[in-house]
């Protein structure tokens, strides 16, 4: 089966990055869901669950697998593995999660509905954390933290997609974001993740008054490479962000990593970066 195939192709990824020194590894879930399955492999709805449960099964035998190799020691943690749940916007193909253009059409209810599920069967299945990722608007964001409250055991992270140095990708600014994230005692974090790394420090500069004491930065930027919805990735351009990582741990991220087309070497750049800054202050 296809979905499989694709679950026993993170296992390697997760692997390499794991060995390139990550400390957290996401599931193979952002575009998964229930309806989806069911809709598209023609899985029943208790099929579709347990899909998406293998998601954290795999990472977590990826993660033991690793660390029966490579023991905890002074500088290496045992790593976690956060459950992915991306926007509604990543079911539809299209793109829509860095715009949130379907989101005037559905109710806060419908996002909750749709929600619902993903995140029950990555809390079931044992996920550390819950990674509710590149959320285009204000109204999922509002949804997802209210159906965190009804896993009251569940810890998660809250992150957006952006389209400029101040504003999410809906148009709404991300001191507003943040402020949504503020409402919740389960959010360890709240950020950006899957934009170009320029745009962090001013991102986070323009929201840092409005953030908790308590919620620490997440920051996991892509390559810098445009998307184009028929086409894909373009690839003429790509950004290194290891040394703009050091602006963002003063920022006051404690969580900072990659996400699309950023690959085990730029792991293993930016945790070296970062180590050096570790170790002299």
């Amino acid at each position: 089966m296809e979905v499989w195939q694709q679950n026993l192709k993170q296992v390697d990824f997760s692997y390499r990055y794991l060995k390139s020194g990550s400390d957290v590894i996401t599931t193979a879930t952002y575009q998964a869901s229930i309806e989806g399955f069911v809709k598209y492999l023609g899985l029943r709805p208790e099929e579709a669950q347990q899909m998406i449960m293998s998601g954290v099964q795999l990472a977590k035998e990826t993660v033991r697998e690793f660390m029966s190799h490579s023991p905890i020691s002074g500088d290496r943690r045992e790593p976690v593995v956060a459950g992915s749940v991306g926007p509604y916007g990543a079911f539809l193909h299209d793109g829509s999660e860095y715009t949130g253009a379907y989101e005037d059409k559905m109710t806060m209810e419908e996002l909750k509905d749709w929600h619902r599920p993903q995140i029950q069967c990555l809390v079931k299945a044992g996920a550390d954390l819950v990674a509710m990722e590149t959320i285009p608007g204000l109204k999922e964001a509002e949804a997802l933290v209210e159906v965190l409250r009804e896993f009251p055991e569940a810890k998660a992270w809250l992150s957006f997609s952006c389209k400029d140095i101040h504003n999410i990708s809906s148009g709404r600014r991300f001191s507003e974001a943040v402020q949504v994230a503020g409402r919740s005692s389960q959010l360890v974090a709240v950020g950006v993740n899957c934009c170009p790394a320029p745009l962090v420090k001013p991102l986070l500069e323009s929201a840092k008054s409005h953030k908790k004491a308590d919620l620490s930065w997440v920051v996991y930027p892509n390559s810098g490479e445009g998307w184009d919805p028929k086409t894909g990735w373009k690839t003429e351009k790509r950004t290194s962000f290891a040394k703009l990582s050091l602006d963002w741990k003063e920022q006051g991220a404690l969580w900072i990593g990659g996400c699309c087309r950023v690959g085990p070497a730029n792991i293993t750049e930016l945790k070296q970066c970062l180590a050096v800054t570790y170790e002299t202050t």
